[in-house]
């Protein structure tokens, strides 16, 4: 019998420490108002739109980076160079359209080459290299972030690390 009240203790003891180690972890921040943690921070990163091969569509590539504590969700992509911007995913070589794209907290969504990308249809004028083409993305809890996307050689292909 005097072995599980040893375990029950020491269960206890480490219950106690996590505990804890959890308030101790959301006390530091009691000084400041901790509220930026609790929602989504996005920024985007190495945005580009190869120059179009095609009059009428056009590909487009960014990275979306959340520092916050909480998932968002795109759900628009806008821009005045097309008459509509989809979404798409690449899955084993199938490509799919989507309505949304989750963005996980202190996580990112990547648009790239051969995975999920922006689709510009309905082309409006043909973006050259050297332009820069205005993107509007929107969010299902975050304010919409204004990109502007360089219109890079058809086969440019960025560089690691971008």
């Amino acid at each position: 019998m005097r072995h599980r009240p040893a375990l029950v203790t020491a269960g206890a003891a480490l219950a106690g420490a996590l505990a804890l180690a959890g308030c101790s972890g959301s006390g530091s921040g009691s000084g400041s108002s901790g509220s930026g943690s609790s929602k989504a921070e996005l920024s985007v990163s190495g945005p580009y739109m190869p120059q179009p091969v095609s009059a009428d569509m056009a590909a487009g590539f960014l990275t979306i980076a959340n520092k916050g504590g909480a998932e968002d969700e795109l759900t628009e992509v806008t821009s005045t160079v097309a008459g509509q911007v989809t979404m798409h995913s690449t899955m084993g070589g199938a490509m799919r359209e989507k309505s949304s794209f989750a963005i996980p907290a202190h996580g990112q969504l990547v648009f790239k080459s051969g995975g999920n990308h922006l689709m510009f249809e309905k082309l409006k004028h043909q973006p050259k290299q050297g332009q820069t083409v205005t993107v509007k993305l929107t969010f299902a809890k975050s304010g919409p972030l204004t990109v502007e996307m360089p219109v890079k050689s058809a086969t440019y292909n960025p560089s690691t690390g971008h």
